[in-house]
């Protein structure tokens, strides 16, 4: 039987498949957090936890497709911020690191901003750039 704070680190863990991440959301210190996710991984019944739980959510609804729905919905009807706040899942389900800048290729980045810069608009784009302080 695990304990809250594990069984918190096994969900969050396959969520983003980061041990450092996963041990801080757990509630691990920042400090700590490293070795926690590192030591959190060698323990038996905590890997069996992380396996049976991606099974669930791969044999669960399949989350990306709704997801993507919901962007194309929201992006179609004009809400803009239900159509960021997809966006932002889709990049956490698929695996991305946006909030860190970890595991974010160049182009998927930009991907992301290109999407976003849709659902925003021309007008909104444009008076952001003006915004924008570059050397």
């Amino acid at each position: 039987m695990l304990t809250e704070k594990q069984e918190k680190f096994a969900q969050s863990y396959v969520l983003n498949n980061n041990a450092t991440d996963a041990a801080k959301s757990a509630g691990y210190s920042d400090r700590s957090a490293y070795n926690q996710g590192y030591r959190l991984l060698q323990n038996e019944l905590i890997v069996e936890r992380i396996e049976e739980l991606s099974r669930e959510l791969k044999t669960s609804v399949d989350v990306v497709t709704e997801i993507e729905d919901q962007y194309t919905f929201a992006k179609t009807n004009g809400h803009v911020n239900s159509a960021i706040k997809a966006l932002e899942l889709l990049s956490r389900v698929r695996g991305n690191k946006v909030e860190d800048g970890k595991n974010i290729s160049k182009e998927e980045l930009i991907t992301l901003i290109v999407s976003t810069f849709e659902v925003l608009g021309r007008e909104q784009v444009e008076d952001m750039v003006k915004r924008c302080k570059f050397d």
